[in-house]
């Protein structure tokens, strides 16, 4: 399936989880930003690139992202989360009602987009699979702030066998856009992550024997900065729920991992 096809599925009410879908296609982060907030939040995004890689600004009010595709992003994600005040008030699988003339949106790139690379690579990676994910979990780690916007720095965590981390670190390295190379690799206390509290209670947190813990940073981080920031209102797609875009997901404009 293209991803327009997915994106009309998710239009027409399924909602479901989008890692391991669309392999080869970039997926995004959305967040919804009023327009007042909007220079601020780009300046955070640019300040923070591991874990918010801006894909596309859109424009005030306009649903469209036409860089990425034949978006409408009040309806083509399988799942929402909105804001008030910095605090997510709940999730929704369409947001046509809560459209305002003033939300500029922003797409930041995901590292669900590098998963299928991995796994060409040879990877073996447990979390690619369908009804299968990576966790995300909050971090001690602060992010450089810009205006009201601050937080802590979110990660997502793939369990990976222990000879193969290198190889990992190389792959996702060449996907700047979709967080790029590890933050972290091992003990998770160091970068004040507990793996029994992943967020939203999503994805797989074991470890197993012969495998290390990798992190990268997550485009979650972003919720966490409106949160500190405290906008009155705001809307992302809700955490593993991702906009699939056109974008081809290559690294550094390949068309397939080689070693």
């Amino acid at each position: 399936m293209t991803p327009a096809d997915w994106r009309q599925r998710f239009r027409a009410g399924e909602v479901r989880q989008t890692a391991a879908l669309c392999p080869g296609w970039t997926q995004a982060n959305l967040a919804l930003i009023p327009a007042a907030f909007a220079d601020d939040f780009e300046s955070f995004l640019h300040a923070n690139p591991a874990a918010c890689p801006l894909l596309a600004r859109g424009r005030a009010g306009d649903p469209a992202l036409p860089d990425l595709g034949d978006i409408d992003l009040r309806r083509d994600l399988p799942l929402y989360r909105t804001f008030r005040d910095g605090q997510p008030t709940g999730t929704l699988p369409d947001i046509a009602a809560h459209w305002r003339d003033d939300l500029v949106p922003f797409a930041i790139g995901c590292s669900l987009s590098f998963e299928a690379d991995l796994v060409a690579a040879g990877v073996a990676l447990r979390c690619h699979a369908s009804g299968r994910s990576c966790s995300a979990f909050d971090t001690a780690l602060p992010n450089r702030a810009a205006g009201p916007f601050g937080g802590n720095l979110v990660v997502t965590m793939r369990a990976v066998p222990a000879d193969q981390v290198a190889l990992t670190t190389e792959v996702t390295r060449n996907h700047p856009q979709a967080h790029g190379a590890p933050v972290h690799a091992g003990d998770p206390a160091v970068i004040g992550v507990d793996l029994s509290r992943p967020i939203d209670g999503l994805g797989l947190t074991d470890v197993r024997p012969g495998e290390v813990a990798v992190f990268w940073a997550c485009g979650v981080t972003m919720e966490r900065a409106i949160a500190s920031a405290r906008l009155p209102f705001a809307i992302t797609h809700a955490p593993g729920h991702m906009l699939i875009t056109d974008l081809p997901a290559q690294p550094h404009g390949a068309s397939a991992w080689t070693p």
